[in-house]
């Protein structure tokens, strides 16, 4: 498999260095929760915590906090928190935000649409040992 050539323009051996600052990027939006988060954010509205936490369904507080604070860190989530009692706080994609989800859509999508086949298809091998 060759690289292609828009990726050659940044990595011009194919090697994808562990030090290049992409691979924390890369971390941070590949992580399980993280990608969740930005999917269920992609729809445009803004949404509250308890909305996060029922659309990504098995989250805990704790890494959903640590997952929101990395992504509003990253500027792809803006955090909107009113000053009344009690508190009112939503989060959002900020436009950075927007253009990554624009592309994890279709990722998702084909994951969703590939995934029985695959997990067949993992299953049949383990099966055969």
């Amino acid at each position: 498999m060759t690289v292609s050539q828009t990726l050659r323009d940044y990595f011009p051996d194919a090697v994808y260095a562990s030090g290049c600052p992409s691979r924390v990027v890369l971390d941070h939006v590949t992580s399980k929760w993280g990608t969740l988060v930005l999917l269920a954010l992609s729809e445009g509205e803004p949404l509250r915590w308890s909305e996060l936490r029922r659309r990504a369904e098995g989250v805990s507080e704790k890494m959903l906090a640590q997952t929101l604070r990395m992504l509003e860190a990253d500027g792809l989530v803006h955090r909107d928190a009113r000053p009344v009692v009690p508190p009112h706080v939503e989060y959002s994609l900020t436009a950075r935000g927007a253009e990554l989800a624009e592309r994890l859509v279709p990722l998702m999508l084909w994951i969703v649409e590939n995934a029985p086949d695959i997990l067949a298809d993992a299953e049949a091998s383990a099966a055969a040992g």
